[in-house]
């Protein structure tokens, strides 16, 4: 009932949205084109636990969960207890592991993007600036 509700109000709302999107981008490519050459520390102690805490609301883990049960696995092995069981812990092992490397991979970048702040800012901001564009010639 939602799904069939909101494909019918989408066309209706579809400009509006579509320009407050590209404002926002547009606002967000100013901002990150003003912004100071510094990333600044934070060095609050709310350490692992609160990380470990965050991941359980993050919703892109369960986007990431209900579109792969849906799109992939549910299809072929609906009802079929153990080798579901067997996908949900390979779909939380992958989501571990991509955990780590995007850890590892934001080191790495912020380093970088300290070093080169005013050109990855400029970049960023142009980037955005074409996001904000494309929305209305596709």
């Amino acid at each position: 009932i939602f799904c069939s509700m909101l494909s019918a109000l989408i066309p209706k709302i579809k400009m509006p949205m579509l320009v407050i999107g590209a404002v926002y981008m547009l606002y967000l490519a100013w901002e990150t084109l003003r912004s100071s050459d510094s990333i600044k520390e934070n060095h609050s102690h709310d350490g692992f636990l609160s990380g470990l805490f965050l991941q359980f609301i993050n919703p892109k883990i369960y986007i990431y969960c209900i579109m792969s049960m849906e799109a992939y696995i549910l299809p072929f092995y609906s009802g079929q207890f153990h080798p579901l069981f067997g996908f949900a812990m390979l779909l939380a092992f992958i989501g571990f592991v991509f955990t780590l490397c995007w850890s590892a991979f934001g080191s790495a970048f912020k380093w970088l993007f300290s070093k080169h702040a005013k050109l990855v800012n400029t970049i960023m901001a142009v980037l955005l600036v074409y996001c904000a564009a494309s929305l209305f010639f596709t």
